[in-house]
């Protein structure tokens, strides 16, 4: 049974020392009973209260981890329901399946969409993950040779008959493939290898009940590492089985249901669109992976960036450092172009400086990652403070000239700018727009 705060906090070393991040042993005892903090961030308690706080402090909802090298998607882990109150941690895994029905052309196909499918975002690189491997007889090994040799994939290993698993699973255990799945009439065998090989299992059963009990024993039998695999039928089915699973794991503590899950969208729908619908509803709510029949660019990037929007920290703005970027190599007359450090924003607008092929400096801003017209609202986008930026960076020694754009819709400071780098800075009112950049700069400083 889960501690109570007041019997965490006897077991911790009671300095309030602040070394956690938290000002109090007791509100760091608190946060432990609710969930809401980890116990490695205390560095003073002792290994006796680790072992009797181990229950406590881990995540209602486990963390299950498979793939190797790079490429090791992190399921669960979470802590809350909803991300305004702590981030949510372990991002939605995605993946797409690969069939023994397929044509040899089709499985090819798909494996080079995967490895093409690498997006950047923000700095990020966005990709999917996850391949599943579904057969039932000898190809499974053939298809599972195909994708390790191909590819870096994560793989789920989708056959329920344990001994064309077993030799599959025992070839490729280092690695740490995905075995799926138990299920009420394998589950004694299948906990058995993947206890023996030690690999993740994942669980699939008709509902909350029937998966709960075979977690309940999987866990006896020794399985820690499980993700769970509702079964639905519907859509309707499916949402509300994943909010009842973690409203359960972390509201109520049932550790039968305290694992990651897993979606399957193309057991509901044969219609590709419908699809990656039903997948954007369940990366909201809350599927830690989910594997597509196919993954084409144009269905896959909305899906990305929605998980993208979601495990990021509300709280604090993705931003990127202040400088001064070089931009196609410019000179000593090249212009410098002023923007802020909020990350979409700066993409954004060295995207569009490099699409002009114009030399071009890229001053970027600390504005504590608010976009532009926000930053300048809040008087963090000023001309005294962006002036006092750019002298401090030292550009004017290496131009001729020093032509500064700033973005057309904060032209009102343009006189306070001037005024603090004086009559040797000649100050440009830019596009309103990034899209305009590159005819702007073209027209202006093209060669």
């Amino acid at each position: 049974m889960a501690l109570s705060g007041i019997q965490i906090l006897k077991l911790l070393p009671r300095t309030n020392c602040g070394d956690c991040g938290v000002p109090t042993c007791l509100a760091f005892a608190m946060q432990l009973a609710q969930g809401k903090a980890e116990l490695s961030k205390c560095p003073h308690v002792s290994d006796e209260s680790k072992a009797a706080l181990s229950e406590a402090s881990a995540p209602p909802i486990k963390t299950t981890v498979f793939g190797a090298g790079g490429n090791r998607p992190q399921l669960g882990g979470e802590t809350v329901l909803f991300r305004h109150e702590k981030t949510f941690v372990n991002k939605t895994g995605l993946g797409v399946l690969i069939d023994e029905g397929m044509s040899d052309a089709a499985i090819e196909e798909r494996l080079a969409h995967f490895n093409q499918a690498r997006i950047v975002r923000v700095g990020l690189t966005l990709r999917p993950e996850i391949i599943a491997i579904r057969a039932k007889g000898e190809k499974l090994g053939a298809l599972t040779d195909l994708v390790a040799e191909k590819t870096d994939a994560a793989m789920v290993l989708m056959c329920t008959d344990v001994s064309t698993l077993q030799p599959v699973a025992e070839k490729y255990k280092d690695k740490v493939p995905l075995l799926y799945a138990a299920t009420a009439e394998n589950a004694d065998a299948m906990g058995a290898l993947a206890k023996d090989l030690g690999l993740p299992v994942a669980v699939r059963g008709q509902g909350i009940e029937a998966v709960a009990e075979l977690t309940k024993k999987l866990e006896a039998a020794g399985c820690k590492n499980l993700v769970i695999d509702l079964g639905p039928s519907s859509l309707k089915e499916a949402y509300e089985g994943h909010i009842h699973v973690r409203r359960a794991a972390i509201q109520k503590k049932v550790k039968e249901l305290g694992y990651p899950t897993m979606f399957l969208p193309f057991e509901l729908t044969d219609d590709p669109k419908m699809e990656t619908l039903y997948a954007s509803v369940m990366i909201a709510k809350y599927a830690s992976s989910i594997i597509l029949s196919e993954i084409p660019g144009h269905s896959l990037f909305p899906l990305m960036l929605e998980r993208l929007n979601i495990y990021t920290d509300p709280q604090r703005p993705m931003k990127t450092e202040e400088g001064l970027y070089p931009i196609n190599d410019p000179g000593p007359d090249s212009p410098i172009l002023v923007t802020c450090n909020f990350s979409l924003t700066y993409f954004i607008v060295s995207g569009e400086v490099e699409t002009s092929r114009v030399p071009t400096y890229l001053f970027v801003k600390d504005t504590e990652g608010l976009s532009v017209l926000t930053a300048w609202a809040a008087g963090k986008f000023s001309g005294d403070d962006i002036g006092m930026a750019l002298k401090k960076s030292g550009i004017r020694e290496k131009l001729n000239k020093a032509d500064v754009i700033i973005p057309g819709l904060t032209a009102v400071i343009s006189g306070d700018l001037e005024e603090e780098l004086g009559s040797d800075w000649n100050i440009k009112i830019g596009p309103r727009e990034g899209s305009v950049i590159p005819s702007y700069l073209r027209q202006n400083y093209g060669a």
